[in-house]
């Protein structure tokens, strides 16, 4: 991963795969955000990165068109307004259930349990101990 962050830090332009089911969580100083398949990352957006999660089996590749560079920017505003529409919402156990929920509907539940407490927290903006009591809940 350090090989993705060291893109990243150099503005690379890459994409998220969209034909894979893949993605990755790029983690700043005080928040995380997801960029899914088809989603841009890198270039201006992501230089404040301090680490990158792959989530599945990562595949990036470089945009070769304009046309192409504009559907990802396009995608990656799409997975952060997804994101938003979770983070709107005021009650933290709510937006830690929503954030597993849906990392499992686009994975499967052995990558989503692989992910550490700390990367959905920074996601939905709640302390690690709120996912970490959503997902023991989920265990009952």
């Amino acid at each position: 991963m350090t090989k993705i962050l060291a893109q990243l830090k150099a503005k690379e332009l890459l994409v998220v795969n969209p034909r894979r089911k893949n993605g990755l969580i790029v983690c700043k100083k005080y928040h995380a955000e997801f960029a899914g398949p088809g989603a841009v990352i890198g270039g201006k957006f992501d230089v404040d990165a301090v680490d990158v999660i792959p989530v599945g089996d990562i595949s990036l590749i470089y945009p070769q068109t304009s046309e192409e560079r504009k559907q990802a920017y396009k995608m990656r505003r799409q997975w952060v307004r997804l994101t938003k529409q979770i983070i709107d919402n005021p009650i933290p156990t709510e937006r830690a259930q929503v954030i597993i929920n849906q990392f499992e509907h686009w994975f499967d539940p052995e990558t989503v349990a692989q992910l550490p407490d700390e990367i959905f927290a920074l996601l939905v903006g709640v302390l690690p101990q709120t996912i970490r009591k959503v997902r023991n809940a989920e265990l009952l």
